[in-house]
């Protein structure tokens, strides 16, 4: 089984194979995982530097427009054509954005000669979909889910960058509280799903049907991560879909047991791909 894994904005291959040590762990050896750079320097994500000090890469230019987009959906066709194939796709953050958005293209435009997808299944982490691609493929985009979005980014550069401040000052840091333990100024509660109707500004029951992904997908996501609508408004266009809350943030929980769950979901879409072979 092999797996092209996308690392976020600001990080790189190394630092998504670190945030994934622990999930792989519970896997066995027949998985055999790809960590590649993105083709773009840029900042690092905030409070990385306080780990990390490798490169800092992306998958399109700081400004997110669709020709950059549709370029990174290039580059990945051409990375999987070079180095594939590959079974599974997986993703965090911008990288879900690249994978996610991809697969609308394709479903909505398909490809040259309609050649199928160069991947059978995907696993979403922190991630969502770039609302400029939603509306370059003509699908209905409301000011609130713009609104919706640029606050969540918003709050997530806040709350990641006060990393950064902790790293600085480490007398303040409160014995067992960590960065992500606050649900304060969040803009959705976690333990209701939207209605189908308004997903944080995103109308389900209009969308064009031949949109939705129909490949299996996993969509993996923190109930205190600001990102999290973005997150969930990925998943709604994902007909075959499994679900799973970490409880934490925009990260990677490294406990057994959010670790053993996710491994879980990513041996049940093995068994899909395998049945469906």
């Amino acid at each position: 089984m092999r797996v092209l894994c996308l690392h976020g904005q600001g990080t790189s291959a190394h630092i998504f194979k670190s945030q994934t040590v622990s999930l792989r762990a519970k896997l066995d050896k027949s998985y055999q995982f790809d960590f590649v750079d993105a083709p773009f320097h840029c900042s690092p994500a905030p409070g990385v530097r306080v780990i990390f000090e490798s490169g800092h890469w992306a998958w399109w230019p700081p400004k997110t427009t669709v020709n950059a987009i549709r370029g990174a959906h290039l580059w990945l066709t051409d990375y999987i054509a070079a180095n594939g194939p590959y079974d599974m796709v997986m993703g965090f953050s911008q990288g879900c954005s690249l994978i996610g958005s991809f697969l609308l293209y394709h479903a909505r435009e398909g490809t040259p000669a309609d050649e199928p997808l160069p991947f059978k299944a995907a696993v979403f982490v922190c991630g969502g979909l770039p609302l400029e691609a939603l509306d370059d493929l003509g699908l209905p985009v409301s000011q609130a889910a713009y609104d919706i979005d640029d606050e969540t980014v918003r709050l997530l550069k806040e709350r990641a960058g006060a990393l950064t401040d902790m790293a600085r000052n480490p007398g303040q840091v409160q014995p067992g509280k960590g960065l992500w333990d606050s649900d304060e100024g969040l803009v959705h509660d976690a333990a209701v799903m939207p209605d189908e109707s308004d997903v944080f500004g995103l109308d389900f029951s209009i969308m064009p049907r031949d949109v939705f992904v129909q490949i299996p997908t996993v969509h993996i996501y923190g109930a205190k991560d600001p990102r999290w609508p973005a997150s969930v408004q990925l998943a709604y266009f994902c007909k075959n879909r499994k679900m799973y809350d970490h409880g934490g943030g925009h990260d990677i929980p490294r406990s057994t047991e959010v670790s053993e769950a996710i491994a879980e979901l990513i041996d049940g879409l093995r068994k899909e791909v395998d049945e469906a072979a």
